[in-house]
């Protein structure tokens, strides 16, 4: 059970053409599943040419570099552009706090990223209606700043707001429209319990848990990071959500399943075993003892074969020189004085007795080094360069060249002296024990429970805060018994934090817990609880194309304002703005002159 982190890079989104039944006339609707996770976009058309699938999935994230100095200027990427997102973590930056958009500069770039790849070539505004999802009882500020955006930025015909998990529930209907029911939406950085009655949302007896992804995902990295403390910085958020995502599953029981993990055996057989990167390098090298042996022979046999190299270089070039000197002790002897004495000049030599003195000793030079080049070649044996220099005063020319070949050289040397096969001690095979793999393992075991476990025991990370099940039994006795049987007949569980292994089976013990004994109640998970709010918005999107009903227009926009809302069956509740009434002006200005004319009488 040793698993390998994916470390998995986002490729870059491309940009895409649309087909002719997206631009229209009429033009298709663009569905944004705007998440604080992930965003999603695509088309609404009912053409079967067109992909019924989001064909944009990034992260909603935008990293904003500073430039090189004196280089070209700050360069923005967005989303799958970041490529990973570990090296720019201290950058990255997000347009949510929670689940609710408020820094609308970034949300400007989200939407930049959507409109360049999904291909809108319009000019100079986007001709196509907009369907986008917004938090469950979002702000009017913050929807004020979001039409303004869409409206005044980008020039929509016209836009519709819906709840993501209340599209989710319309795409997962089991019975005829409208139907109840109690919609669990777990994502990255809320959960809310929602209920649902006859197709309408019940906004008033909606709860939020500020609980999600992002915290379990923190909790593991701070339990794993106390764990061993040696992969400090290993332990990453990208791979503690990878841990989540596929390692993670929720306990029916937890306490139970505590007592279950203390037990060794279980222990063995459930714990997974994370492998993080590692390079054999790092303590050495952990070869056998035949094998350093030959290594050594074989880097023996290299610096052999180049130290005799060396030696053919030398002797080519002292050779070169003595026939020089000869030269000019031939002029000497043949009685060319003035030819002579130029060339001890050019030689920096004073007297011929000192051109005789480098002669004999260039002549010994060379002698020597024939004599240990035949030796080597006749000898079978490992030949060991003597550590003397030889001949370190034999430069009367002044040149470079063999001054540093003999250097070079006995540098060399100690390096034969240290590989003498009659001096080295013998190694005695010792195998290692210590395993580089398993070092850089971690293992999961209660990990694997206690971060899913957060949304039901909040006190585990120190909020103040109910958990699913407590909240849910607060939502259910806000209603008649009528009611309540009605609702739990369809608990509806979406959102990508539901998706772990065990989370139905444990909302359905609650459910037992709480309920009346033998009552009866259903829990249902979305088809794809990732996804399914995306494929609702764009099936209601389909439906009412032609119908006014959820849709703002830019005439609603300027008369009613940024936060208006127009209601539909997975939308919000439109609660407009109500301001105090002030007194008429002419009244106000009437009172004071009523109290000075009593005064003055």
């Amino acid at each position: 059970r040793v698993f390998a982190f994916r470390d998995a890079r986002w490729a870059p989104d491309p940009v895409l053409t649309p087909g002719e039944a997206v631009r229209g006339p009429p033009p298709a609707p663009l569905v944004i599943d705007n998440g604080s996770f992930q965003t999603r976009a695509g088309w609404a058309c009912p053409d079967p040419a067109v992909p019924a699938q989001p064909l944009l999935r990034f992260r909603s994230l935008a990293a904003r570099s500073r430039g090189a100095r004196g280089g070209a200027g700050a360069e923005t990427q967005v989303g799958n552009d970041l490529g990973s997102p570990e090296p720019l973590r201290w950058l990255l930056r997000s347009p949510f706090d929670r689940n609710v958009p408020v820094q609308l500069e970034l949300q400007e770039l989200l939407l930049d990223h959507i409109f360049q790849r999904l291909g809108v070539s319009s000019q100079g505004c986007v001709d196509h209606p907009i369907v986008l999802t917004e938090a469950v009882c979002n702000p009017l500020y913050s929807r004020q700043m979001m039409s303004e955006l869409l409206f005044e930025c980008y020039q929509v015909p016209k836009v519709s707001y819906g709840v993501d998990s209340l599209y989710s529930f319309y795409h997962n209907r089991r019975q005829n429209w409208p139907c109840s029911g109690l919609v669990i939406s777990s994502g990255y950085q809320c959960t809310h319990i929602l209920p649902v009655l006859e197709g309408r949302l019940d906004a008033k007896n909606c709860k939020r848990i500020n609980l999600g992804g992002c915290q379990a995902a923190v909790y593991l990295q701070r339990l794993l990071q106390l764990k061993y403390p040696g992969h400090f910085a290993a332990i990453t958020l990208s791979r503690m959500e990878e841990i989540l995502h596929e390692h993670s599953y929720v306990a029916e029981d937890y306490i139970e399943e505590l007592q279950k993990w203390r037990c060794p055996e279980y222990y063995e057989n459930n714990v997974h075993k994370m492998q993080l990167p590692f390079s054999n390098k790092l303590l050495g090298s952990t070869l056998a003892s035949e094998e350093k042996q030959e290594k050594k022979q074989q880097q023996l046999r290299r610096l052999q074969e180049l130290n005799a190299r060396r030696r053919e270089e030398k002797l080519q070039l002292d050779q070169e020189r003595l026939d020089r000197l000869l030269y000019v002790q031939e002029l000497l002897e043949d009685g060319q004085m003035d030819q002579f004495h130029k060339a001890l000049v050019e030689l920096n030599m004073d007297s011929a007795e000192e051109l005789q003195s480098y002669i004999n000793k260039l002549s010994v030079s060379v002698e020597q080094t024939k004599q240990k080049i035949l030796q080597s070649e006749v000898n079978i044996e490992v030949d060991v360069v003597d550590s003397k220099p030889e001949t370190p005063d034999l430069d009367p020319l002044g040149s470079e060249q063999s001054l540093e070949d003999v250097e070079s050289i006995n540098e060399f040397e100690p390096l034969f002296a240290e590989e003498q096969p009659e001096v080295e001690k013998p190694v005695a095979a010792v195998q290692p024990v210590f395993n580089l793999a398993e070092y850089h393992q971690l293992f999961l075991g209660t990990e694997r429970i206690r971060a899913p476990e957060i949304i039901f025991q909040p006190s585990l990370i120190g909020e103040d805060q109910a958990g699913i099940a407590e909240t849910m039994q607060y939502v259910l006795e806000r209603y008649s018994k009528e009611q309540q049987a009605v609702l739990v007949q369809n608990v509806f569980l979406t959102g990508g934090n539901t998706m772990y292994p065990g989370l139905k089976d444990r909302i359905q013990k609650e459910l037992l817990e709480m309920r009346p004994f033998q009552s009866s109640f259903q829990v249902h998970l979305a088809s794809s609880p990732v996804l399914d709010a995306w494929y609702g918005a764009r099936e209601w999107a389909v439906e009412h194309i032609d119908r006014e009903e959820g849709w703002i227009t830019r005439k609603d926009y300027e008369e009613k304002g940024g936060e208006y809302l127009k209601e539909h069956c997975a939308s919000n509740v439109y609660v407009p703005i109500r301001l105090p009434k002030q007194a008429p002006r002419a009244a106000e200005a009437a009172a004071p002159g009523r109290a000075l004319a009593s005064g003055t009488g």
